[in-house]
């Protein structure tokens, strides 16, 4: 299997057809999916699969499965997408994890290793993570991966207008 990155204590890979139940693992968890005010139904669970392999053709990128390296076990995603805000486009880190490897620094990990892998291989001079203003866990992963808020927009979505904050780390 080929591997995008890897950390101590995970690897991220591309996601594949046969990958659908690990997605619905944490994308139809309500409490995993309460920023988005909803659990993804079957439907919009392969529409992600889908957006996901369509960003790997077109960009070299997407958000990646998480495996634990000791396991094997598919503990969530992480990586990098093309996201719009107020008319200006940014390499978002976005992520979702499973909600019993919450609190145990892999969602750190993985998206510090996906802010090095946007300096260093794509040589980006900016990343952002686009987060709900009721987010605080991962505002706080946010910050701990160096980023500060740069801005607050109202995102429309399922219906909803909710505030949303844009931090952002720029490269060294």
């Amino acid at each position: 299997m080929h591997y995008i990155l890897e950390t101590e204590r995970l690897r991220l890979r591309t996601w594949r057809i046969d990958d659908i139940d690990h997605l619905k693992q944490f994308l139809q968890d309500m409490e995993v999916m309460y920023a988005y005010e909803h659990a993804f139904s079957d439907e919009e669970v392969q529409r992600w699969l889908q957006w996901n392999m369509k960003s790997y053709q077109e960009n070299g990128y997407g958000l990646w499965a998480i495996e634990r390296c000791n396991t094997g076990e598919v503990i969530g995603e992480c990586g990098l997408t093309n996201q719009t805000v107020e008319g200006k486009s940014y390499l978002e880190i976005g992520y979702h994890l499973v909600k019993k490897h919450w609190h145990k620094g892999y969602g750190i990990e993985a998206a510090k290793a996906c802010k090095h892998y946007a300096f260093e291989k794509l040589n980006k001079e900016e990343v952002v993570s686009i987060v709900r203003d009721t987010n605080i866990s991962s505002m706080n992963l946010a910050i701990r991966n160096g980023m500060v808020n740069k801005t607050r927009f109202m995102k429309h979505y399922h219906e909803l207008d909710m505030p949303h904050y844009l931090f952002s780390v720029k490269k060294r």
